[in-house]
C-alpha cells in the first residue's frame, strides 16, 4: 500500500516509450490559437489580460535592461502554472513532481543569468562572493560560503517546486484513500474527511499557482543581481 501511494509520481510509458514528452506539450493545446484579429473571443480576451497582469509582476523588480527576458519568463510562468493545475486533475501525471525536469528548468536559466552578469559587471558579480569590510580572517570562509550558497540556488529551485507539489499530491491521495475506507464502517468520519479533502484541493490549487509564480520570481531576482 505504501508504494502504491508513490505510483502516481512514476513517468507513464506506452510500449516501453516515456509520454513526459505528451504530459509537457498538452497544456500548449489549451491555448487558444492566435488569429488575424486583435480580440477574437472572451477567452482570448482573458488570456491577454492575465499575459499582461504576469509580465508587469514579473518585470516590476527587474531594471529595463532585464525587460528583455520577458518572453521567456512569461512563457515560463504559463507553462508551469497549466502544468501544475492540470495535475490537480484525477488520472493525471504531473511532470513538474519529477526532480529532474525541474532542475532541468532552473539550471539552464540560472546559468544564464549568472553569465549574463559575468559578462557585463563582472567585478561587481565577483564582488557578490565577498561583502565589503570583512575582516581578513573570515575571508576564505565568506568566500566559500557564498559560493555554495551561489552553487546550490537552482537546487533549492528545483527541490522547492517538486517537494510541494508532492506532499500536495501525496495528501490528496491520503485524505481520499481514507475517505472511500470509512464510508463503509464510518459514514459521518468519512463526510467529515471529505470536506478536508475539499478544502486541501482548493489549498493545493493555490499552492500550484503560487509556486508558479515563486519559481520564475526567485529567476527574475537572480537576474537583477546580474544586470
Amino acid at each position: 500500500m505504501n508504494l502504491s501511494f508513490f505510483d502516481q509520481f512514476s513517468s507513464p510509458s506506452m510500449l516501453g516509450i516515456p509520454l513526459v514528452l505528451i504530459a509537457t506539450t498538452f497544456p500548449a493545446l489549451l491555448l487558444p490559437s492566435p488569429g488575424n484579429r486583435w480580440i477574437t473571443s472572451r477567452l482570448s480576451t482573458l488570456q491577454l489580460w492575465f499575459i499582461n497582469l504576469t509580465t508587469k509582476q514579473l518585470m516590476m523588480p527587474l531594471d529595463k535592461k532585464g525587460h528583455k527576458w520577458a518572453m521567456i519568463l512569461t512563457s515560463l510562468m504559463i507553462f508551469l502554472l497549466l502544468i501544475n493545475l492540470l495535475g490537480l486533475l484525477p488520472y493525471t501525471f504531473t511532470p513538474t513532481t519529477q526532480l529532474s525536469m525541474n532542475l532541468a528548468l532552473a539550471f539552464p536559466l540560472w546559468l544564464a543569468t549568472l553569465l549574463v552578469g559575468l559578462r557585463n559587471q563582472p567585478s561587481i558579480s565577483l564582488g557578490h562572493l565577498l561583502p565589503e569590510g570583512t575582516p581578513t580572517a573570515l575571508i576564505p570562509a565568506l568566500i566559500m560560503i557564498e559560493t555554495t550558497s551561489l552553487l546550490i540556488r537552482p537546487l533549492a529551485l528545483g527541490v522547492r517546486l517538486t517537494a510541494n507539489l508532492t506532499a500536495g499530491h501525496l495528501l490528496i491521495q491520503l485524505i481520499s484513500t481514507a475517505t472511500v475506507t470509512l464510508f463503509s464502517t464510518m459514514p459521518a468520519v468519512s463526510i467529515l474527511t471529505l470536506l478536508i479533502l475539499f478544502l486541501l484541493t482548493i489549498l493545493e490549487v493555490a499552492v500550484a499557482m503560487i509556486q508558479a509564480y515563486v519559481f520564475v520570481l526567485l529567476l527574475s531576482l537572480y537576474l537583477q543581481e546580474n544586470i
